[in-house]
């Protein structure tokens, strides 16, 4: 059951997690350096994850879907501002472009706010399970690369 609640948990990982098992792109050293949820839960054996740690991944996880979907009804309500500034003629551009400010700036709220998981999760990890993860991770992208360039 405690293993079924974490899956559910990880459900809204994917609307959280841009990376999730796939190998990080060469131009994102952020992603190279943490570890999405689901790959955690993923390789929990390998790791050794404990029933605490995965408590807390969850209670993270959980945690950061809903400050996220507070942020996301709070970037819908703004973009309608913005296209109704847009839909005015003529159209006014310091207000549009302020308006852009409030949209970017709730979508940056998103991204720290999914990085800081991220980051929370590293650091429930021990230097080993780090270290195991970074192993499972390389030898996934050296699966795909073998299969992409026969």
């Amino acid at each position: 059951i405690r293993i079924i609640a974490f899956v559910a948990a990880l459900a809204i990982v994917p609307a959280l997690s841009p990376a999730t098992e796939r190998p990080e792109k060469e131009d994102d050293p952020i992603a190279a350096k943490v570890f999405p949820p689901e790959l955690v839960m993923k390789h929990q054996g390998p790791i050794g994850l404990t029933d605490r740690q995965m408590e807390s991944i969850k209670n993270e996880i959980q945690k950061t879907q809903s400050k996220i979907l507070d942020f996301q009804f709070q970037i819908q309500k703004e973009v309608a501002k913005l296209v109704s500034l847009l839909d005015s003629r003529p159209v006014d551009e310091e207000r549009v472009l302020a308006q852009a400010d409030v949209v970017m700036s709730s979508e940056t709220r998103i991204k720290k706010t999914h990085l800081a998981m991220l980051v929370r999760i590293k650091n429930l990890l021990t230097v080993e399970q780090q270290a195991k993860l970074e192993q499972l991770r390389e030898a996934a992208a050296e699966s795909v690369e073998a299969v992409s360039n026969p």
